[in-house]
């Protein structure tokens, strides 16, 4: 790689990161699929989306947990369930044609976007027994290793219609995610060639962005508005990929 891939591939995480950050989602579901069509191999994209989303929501997990904001007994059952899940879903993504993972994650694109711009988080049942949250983390945690994304664009709105409390479900999800994407990118690296130097420039700059998304959206911006346009430039980017998927 050159100077000016890294540059590219540094510029397109700052701003992913930074827009992500501000709207409280995973960036990894815009930069797999956006380093997948700047010219990555999907596993190496998958890979650095996967450690990126470990590296920015580690922190605000321990954060969270030192704090005593935390309810183990609500989180402690999607942590075990996605531990063991992710690294599954990883694994079978080898052996999955590109495509199906492609449609895969247009459908996972436009889903997300739609609960985003569309959920109004309004508790249909009122589940308290740990079950359902096992069945929740194992079936996001499936399909987050497969297509290298966090889940919890998908987890959030399921634990909200069980009838969990949104905060705690924000709080549990924020602790879950860097346990599933840090086992899936364990699973990566054991078939994906990793390219280390660009590792470092991208966990760089999404550290980078998360400080300024918190930044800009502590100061100037509106959660819901900030989520909209996050929404909008998903189905964009799932646009654009369904028309290289189809032409």
């Amino acid at each position: 790689m050159t100077f000016s891939d890294y540059s590219l591939y540094f510029g397109l995480t700052l701003l992913l990161s930074t827009l992500f950050s501000m709207g409280g989602v995973g960036s990894a579901i815009a930069l797999v699929p956006c380093f997948s069509m700047v010219g990555l191999s999907i596993d190496l994209a998958k890979s650095l989306g996967l450690f990126v989303n470990t590296a920015s929501t580690a922190t605000a997990s321990m954060i969270g947990f030192r704090r005593g904001l935390l309810e183990m007994r609500f989180a402690l059952p999607l942590v075990i369930s996605v531990l063991i899940t992710t690294p599954v879903g990883a694994w079978m993504s080898q052996y999955v044609a590109r495509d199906m993972i492609e449609g895969l994650l247009i459908a996972f694109l436009v889903m997300a976007a739609m609960l985003l711009l569309f959920s109004k988080r309004a508790a249909l049942v009122a589940y308290r027994r740990t079950w359902p949250l096992y069945l929740i983390g194992g079936g996001v945690g499936v399909l987050s290793g497969m297509l290298g994304v966090g889940g919890g664009a998908l987890m959030m709105p399921a634990l909200i219609v069980l009838g969990y409390d949104a905060k705690q479900a924000a709080r549990a999800i924020s602790f879950v995610i860097p346990f599933s994407s840090a086992g899936a990118f364990l699973t990566y690296l054991s078939f994906t060639e990793m390219n280390w130097r660009l590792l470092t420039v991208v966990s760089v700059a999404a550290i980078i962005g998360g400080y300024l998304g918190e930044k800009i959206m502590h100061h100037r911006l509106s959660a819901t508005h900030i989520k909209k346009f996050i929404a909008v430039f998903l189905l964009l980017i799932a646009t654009k990929m369904l028309w290289q998927l189809v032409t």
